[in-house]
């Protein structure tokens, strides 16, 4: 393969290391042909779109994934590292969402998948199962310069396999919150001087989980839903003087926050936040401090946020954060970003491939999901230093006006400038007419032809 774009070599030489010599060659004609392949993300897919369809030692690509020796966990540390260099400033809080994705996916030869609620196609009245693998995935929430908005790239992709396939192998069964603390710890390692701030959805509002973050060196700040009957006590009372008998854990219990959103001696605050959308909206926000308790279970110091809509157009609902220190209004704000978790979901499905893949051997499956969701922050860093500060183009027509752009305007930016790599452009510049070699016009239009 040729000379890759300079500005995409810069990104990709932080992971050479991690590779042998042979492996990288082959890694690096798989994720080019990842980006340019439409539709299936296969091996012979990828090499197809890479010209490669007469290659005899076609298994060595697929030995990058189900054999070769090498660490998603240390790509995923040299790309967080990437990710926050290039889009998070230096002393701002590093801002993490943690979500799970059920990746469709059947056959005999997967063990670990399981029977989950597809959160996709079920709604609050109606519940849709489908069998696959259920995927935990850490994104880094960044702005983007020429995006003009939070875009959510993952970092961090761990299996988690169903509760079956524990047992099957006696194996004790970790839970979303188990597998949430193992990756919050692993980036605290990997970022031990930055604030962190993981925001998720109420799955994980697990007390475990909130003390684990809390009790860490340099603590971290979990954001997540609030029951509104969740029980809250104020802190304990300081113990008397010869008092006898144990140290209370806590004090009296506070009204809950469904009496307290009745209460109209309640105290609000109208404030203008970031909404869902990109849009700025008004709402009311109610606040205070407690400790969560929940019978065998430990003691949490939390502040919670109760959010009501003057105009009545949504559900009132409450937050939690394990930072007191934290304004209200910024609170609410980080957790609205939790929604770009599902765009980036919903984008990796329509553009990157997955559930797609046809791999049924566990190492292949443990790497190529992950490497796909991956493959969206990459191709977004690659963007990012080939524009070099410029405005991306924007895919426009007299039907459609677009203000900005979008993940597939990134991809086909990205897709423009790895085209040529492997055979080069045999045309004059500065001509009207651009002759095109027969083998890559064979190539675009047999992509074209297949394209999704």
């Amino acid at each position: 393969m040729r000379t890759l774009p300079r500005a995409i070599i810069h990104v990709l030489r932080q992971f050479e290391l991690l590779f042998s010599e042979r492996v990288w060659e082959w890694a690096k004609i798989l994720l080019v042909g990842a980006i340019l392949a439409p539709g299936k993300r296969t091996v012979t897919a990828v090499l197809r779109v890479m010209g490669l369809s007469d290659e005899r030692q076609f298994q060595n690509y697929h030995r990058v994934l189900n054999r070769a020796v090498w660490s998603p966990r240390a790509a995923s540390r040299v790309l967080l590292c990437l990710l926050v260099s290039t889009f998070v400033p230096p002393g701002a809080p590093v801002v993490l969402g943690i979500d799970d994705h059920i990746e469709r996916r059947r056959g005999a030869k997967i063990a670990a998948k399981g029977i989950y609620r597809d959160a996709v196609r079920s709604s609050k009245s109606f519940f849709v199962k489908t069998s696959g693998l259920r995927w935990v995935c850490l994104m880094l929430l960044a702005p983007i310069p020429w995006a003009q908005r939070i875009w959510a790239l993952p970092v961090l992709t761990v299996l988690a396999p169903s509760e079956r396939y524990h047992q099957e192998r006696k194996q004790r069964h970790k839970t979303l919150s188990d597998w949430a603390r193992q990756m919050i710890f692993q980036v605290r390692r990997w970022l031990p001087d930055r604030l962190l701030v993981v925001v998720a959805d109420s799955s994980y509002a697990a007390l475990e989980l909130l003390v684990a973050c809390q009790g860490l060196a340099r603590p971290v700040t979990l954001i997540t839903r609030l029951r509104l009957d969740a029980r809250l006590y104020d802190p304990a009372p300081a113990r008397r003087p010869g008092q006898r008998g144990p140290t209370a854990k806590k004090g009296p219990r506070q009204p809950n926050l469904l009496a307290r959103l009745r209460d109209p001696a309640t105290e609000w605050q109208t404030v203008t936040v970031r909404w869902y959308g990109g849009i700025t909206r008004t709402v009311r926000l109610a606040t205070g401090t407690a400790l969560w308790h929940h019978s065998g279970k430990p003691l949490v110091a939390i502040r919670w946020v109760l959010i009501s809509d003057p105009d009545g157009k949504f559900e009132s609902q409450a937050l939690l954060s394990t930072d007191a220190t934290h304004p209200p209004s910024q609170i609410v704000e980080w957790f609205v970003q939790r929604w770009q978790l599902e765009v980036t979901f919903e984008e990796a499905r329509a553009h990157l491939g997955i559930e797609t893949q046809r791999q049924w051997s566990d190492l292949a499956i443990l790497r190529t999901t992950p490497a796909l969701l991956g493959l969206f922050s990459l191709v977004t860093l690659f963007a990012h230093q080939l524009l070099q500060g410029q405005e991306l183009p924007v895919r426009q027509a007299a039907w459609y006006t677009k203000a900005l752009p979008t993940f597939s305007d990134t991809l086909a930016f990205v897709r423009q400038h790895l085209w040529p790599v492997s055979i080069s452009w045999m045309s004059p510049e500065d001509t009207d007419m651009v002759q095109i070699p027969k083998t890559l016009l064979i190539r675009l239009t047999d992509a074209l032809a297949y394209a999704a």
